[in-house]
């Protein structure tokens, strides 16, 4: 294998790191106490895991399945399915987890437009569903008989009618392209240096979001991997500080990583040992670099404006 170009920062594990870190992954045998949980990283398949964890232990679902698609995951393959029988594997996914969840849990479902169609039904049979966000790919191919699909849906879910959203948190700022004044004094917007910004209450539609790429210290090569900032609003929004996020199919670690780098414990499920050894480097560096790009001073920033780079 030819040496990566000197500006591609994508993650990797030698053998070595490979083998020392596998040995830290937990492969639990007997029930686990939420304390045994935390901040762990757990090889196996939810559907047999979920023996060995306690309920009512998960204060933010971050829920990232395979959607209805084919797709290589290194170790195993996810086939596409027909809708009926998609949407049966998703309601005992969901039967699965509820359990697991704090009466006022919050739970994000991460979906591309198809699947959205599929389980859609599921959650609102189980959950209230507050909203559907839809964020910006700012990738993918085009295509000659259809429109180039670049958008992602996460869907909004409480646990009862009671849960925790914090807005302060997560408000985005935007360049004033026309400012107003009144008086001769800024409206609701702030002069500063590098130009005129105000702060917005968040929608949900997100058009900030980059997707990792090679040159990103926090790409890897999985083949979904979710970029920090997307999982950093559901994050800040929906927990505080030493709240528990749960990740069942938690890859190359994006929502664990965000929990560390945010004060937030965190638990995280994969079947796949390379996936969950990048996702504890990854984890090794955020407690020594807590940067999330795209998210500085406090608030999040519109793509390719914030004022520092790591």
């Amino acid at each position: 294998m030819s040496a990566p170009a000197p500006r591609n920062r994508t993650l990797r594990c030698s053998p070595e790191e490979f083998e020392k870190l596998a040995t830290k992954l937990l492969k639990p045998n007997t029930r686990q106490t939420p304390a045994q949980l935390e901040n762990q990283l757990i090889i196996g398949d939810i559907f047999e895991i979920v023996n060995y964890l306690p309920s009512q232990f998960v204060d933010l679902l971050i829920l990232d399945p395979p959607y209805n698609l084919t797709k290589d995951y290194n170790e195993s393959n996810f086939k596409q399915k027909s809708p009926e029988r998609y949407s049966q594997w998703f309601q005992a996914l969901i039967v699965t987890l509820k359990p697991l969840l704090k009466p006022n849990a919050t739970v994000y479902v991460c979906s591309d437009w198809q699947t959205s169609n599929i389980v859609f039904p599921v959650l609102e049979s189980v959950f209230f569903v507050r909203n559907r966000i839809t964020w910006e790919r700012e990738k993918g191919r085009g295509a000659k008989t259809n429109w180039k699909n670049n958008t992602e849906d996460i869907w909004f879910c409480t646990n009862s009618k009671k849960y925790y959203f914090n807005v302060e948190a997560v408000k985005l700022k935007r360049k004033v392209i026309a400012p107003y004044r009144t008086n001769g004094q800024p409206k609701d917007w702030q002069q500063e240096g590098s130009g005129n910004f105000r702060l917005t209450h968040p929608s949900n539609i997100w058009t900030d979001i980059t997707v990792p790429f090679w040159s990103m210290s926090e790409n890897t090569s999985h083949p979904t991997q979710k970029p920090e900032k997307l999982f950093a609003k559901l994050v800040l929004a929906s927990s505080q500080e030493g709240d528990l996020v749960f990740d069942p199919f938690v890859g190359s670690g994006t929502s664990a990583v965000v929990a560390e780098k945010l004060n937030r414990r965190w638990c995280g499920i994969d079947t796949d040992t390379e996936y969950l050894c990048w996702a504890l480097k990854r984890l090794n560096a955020a407690r020594n670099e807590q940067h999330i790009q795209g998210y500085d001073q406090g608030v999040f920033w519109e793509r390719n404006t914030q004022p520092t780079q790591p």
